[in-house]
């Protein structure tokens, strides 16, 4: 191939020649993302391919294995320098010489536009095609809509615009949305391609075409179930308004109400807290340090359903897993559930069943610890009480090799404590993971003060290899998100006391968007865990804390422990929860008990009492180290906890109200009660100052 270099503003997109086809390549590491330099460069490449008339055909490709695998989301903070995405994307399509798109790898957002501005498309078999701008609260902004919908059928231009995950190569071709797959070499298939393609009559460009199906009811179905699942999200309605117009309207038309509509979300609340939360997913797996040590052997203490989750997780990662129970009757019920819990991946498709097999394949059982005598890590997930996980720890310390990693799966105990238990606290680590563990994406990755530097690195990078979002907390009751839960928590039941209901709270926070009220998780969760919780913490002694005896009575007297005993804050007596008479009784007797007028509670009280209250906890876990950085605090609430992410995290939501105004709030809050509400100092200053949060995330 003879090289030709288009410009100096090209670095990123060179042309080379193979016979009569101009080879277009990007390459932008580490994903080709289309930034400024970029779409220069394309458009100065589709310029001199059209003028060099020894060129007859044009194949794009992109370097490093992928073609465009996702845009640039800090430029979306800021203008646009030209040429933007739709003039490139024009400029391709009304190009006298075929262009082929050969994608592998991903084509992504902007990658995929891109794809569909050419005039054919070539896949790998395993490539990804997707248009997620729904998850940045965004609909495709360059004319993706538009030109889906001349290929693929509405209901399934929805799934992908208002869904936002990718099909693969060998779908998109199932779709129609590619024209072909490229088993082996892809590149070259394309250039063969291409060199036949100008014999061809050029055809028409998607944008001049007709849509390849109309509304039905196929679609409106389809439409109905996205706007039930929407849960207060904008992007995904406007997702079916745009194919609606897209099918309804002349296709310059559509094109613009497509970019209008991105355009205008751009500019959202919903969209500024999704792209901040996105980058603080990049920045957090940016500061993961490479593993020093080995974790190809993984033992895994106690199979309930918290175990089998860390132990199905670390074997959908590729761990040899060994399950260590105390007896063959929970060993059995152990290995079944990691069983049930592969057999779901399967349904989700995450594994096939030559995985499923390959998986089972890599997992044993004992019920001795000398099983785990060459495991490179060992995560204990036994009952939630300080001494019997200590007695597991003093046997791992005998057991275990000397260089092995042992962590510990706690909620709430002292790590410190628990690491003094064996001979070198030096390698002892948090792992609190959330159930279903194989499912959710937090981890908690706590630091002991003895632990040793290569040992948390390597417990870090661990819980990135499982898939998961791993965010560093100190030692403290709670960690990061049980500690701002169990304030949560305590601020709603000071408003039980005031005149409101559970029921009430929870559709007050369901309607915020959180995934489930208070009341509704602690059913689900059982009643006597945050009560173990409250007796540890010896609340009612506490100087700080306004105590409220109802939840303690539901747990102690009236024996309402959740869901699995048919009652806790709602009756269960068909399965279904329904506001209990028993409990609103209870909560009236507490109000007059303590010389309580009850009054009603209006829902934006109930959720700025929720809120500042996440805030204020929050604050003083960053004011004590425990939390390293506000944006780990809006992960850990997100990932973990239900937190609605189209609002971005707790302190996301206090920058966007802006720090004077919850500082002012909350003093509002501490003229009633000033033991239980005060001002963080950090809050204090950043609100004096009219700082923000954001500010403090280094």
């Amino acid at each position: 191939m003879a090289a030709a270099v288009v410009d100096s503003l090209a670095d990123p997109v060179t042309v080379t020649r193979e016979g009569a086809v101009a080879v277009v390549t990007i390459a932008n590491p580490p994903a080709n993302a289309l930034v400024h330099r970029v779409r220069a460069a394309l458009l100065l490449a589709v310029a001199e391919t059209e003028a060099d008339r020894a060129v007859r055909a044009v194949v794009l490709c992109g370097a490093g294995g992928t073609f465009v695998g996702g845009d640039d989301i800090a430029a979306f903070d800021r203008q646009p320098l030209p040429p933007i995405l739709p003039e490139v994307i024009r400029s391709i399509e009304a190009a006298t010489k075929p262009w082929v798109a050969a994608i592998e790898g991903g084509a992504i957002g902007g990658g995929l536009e891109l794809a569909l501005g050419c005039h054919y498309r070539f896949g790998a078999p395993d490539a990804r095609l997707g248009l997620p701008q729904v998850t940045l609260g965004l609909v495709p902004g360059a004319g993706g809509v538009v030109r889906l919908c001349r290929l693929v059928a509405p209901e399934e231009a929805l799934a992908l615009v208002a869904g936002g995950k990718p099909v693969t190569g060998r779908r998109a071709h199932d779709l129609g949305l590619v024209d072909a797959i490229a088993e082996r070499d892809l590149l070259g298939a394309a250039i063969v391609f291409a060199t036949d393609a100008p014999r061809r009559e050029l055809p028409l460009p998607l944008i001049a075409r007709r849509p390849v199906g109309e509304i039905g009811a196929a679609f409106d179905a389809a439409a109905a179930r996205v706007l039930a699942r929407a849960r207060g999200q904008v992007a995904p309605a406007e997702a079916v308004a745009a194919i609606r117009d897209t099918l309804a309207l002349e296709s310059h038309e559509a094109l613009a109400a497509e970019r209008g509509r991105f355009l205008a979300l751009l500019d959202a609340p919903q969209s500024r807290a999704l792209r901040g939360l996105a980058r603080a997913e990049r920045a957090a797996a940016a500061r993961i340090a490479p593993a020093a040590l080995p974790t190809a052997t993984v033992g895994v203490v106690g199979g309930g359903t918290m175990g089998a989750g860390i132990a199905t997780a670390a074997l959908l990662a590729g761990r040899r897993v060994t399950l260590v129970e105390r007896d063959d009757a929970a060993l059995a019920r152990g290995l079944a559930t990691i069983h049930t819990n592969l057999d779901g991946s399967v349904k989700r498709g995450v594994l096939d069943a030559a995985g499923h097999a390959t998986a089972l394949g890599r997992l044993d059982g004992s019920t001795g610890y000398a099983a785990l005598a060459d495991a490179d890590l060992v995560i204990e997930a036994v009952f939630e009480d300080l001494a019997v996980k200590a007695e597991v720890f003093t046997a791992l310390d005998r057991a275990t090799r000397p260089g092995a990693i042992l962590a510990t799966n706690t909620s709430y105990l002292d790590v410190d404590r628990i690491a003094a238990t064996v001979a070198d606290p030096g390698r002892v680590v948090g792992l609190h993971f959330f159930a279903p563990a194989h499912v959710m994406k937090l981890v908690e990755v706590v630091r002991p003060a003895a632990v040793r530097p290569e040992v948390f690195a390597t417990a870090t990078a661990f819980a990135r290899d499982l898939g998961k979002v791993p965010v560093e907390s100190g030692v403290c009751d709670g960690f990061i998100g049980n500690r701002i839960l169990t304030r949560y928590r305590q601020a709603m039941d000071l408003l039980l006391l005031e005149g409101a209901l559970p029921w009430e709270i929870d559709a007050a926070m369901e309607g915020f968007g959180m995934a489930m009220g208070p009341y509704a998780v602690q059913d689900l969760s059982g009643l006597e865990i945050a009560w173990a919780g409250r007796q540890r913490m010896n609340v009612k002694a506490r100087d700080d804390w306004s105590y409220v005896p109802i939840a303690d009575r539901m747990v102690e007297g009236a024996k309402r422990l959740g869901r699995k005993a048919g009652a806790g804050w709602y009756d269960y007596a068909d399965g279904e929860g329904k506001p209990s008479p028993e409990v609103e009784a209870l909560i009236r007797a507490a109000s007059a008990e303590a010389g309580l007028r009850r009054r009603t509670v209006p829902e934006g009280e109930i959720r700025r009492r929720a809120l500042c209250a996440m805030v204020q906890e929050a604050t003083r876990l960053l004011d004590e180290g425990i939390a390293a950085r506000p944006s780990d605090v809006d992960l850990v609430l997100v990932h973990g906890y239900g937190f609605p992410r189209w609002r971005g995290g707790p302190m996301h939501w206090a920058d966007a109200e802006g720090l004077r105004v919850v500082a002012a709030t909350i003093d509002g809050f501490a003229v009633k009660d000033p033991r239980t509400w005060q001002v963080p100092a950090l809050l204090r200053a950043l609100a004096a100052a009219g700082g923000r949060f954001a500010d403090h995330d280094g």
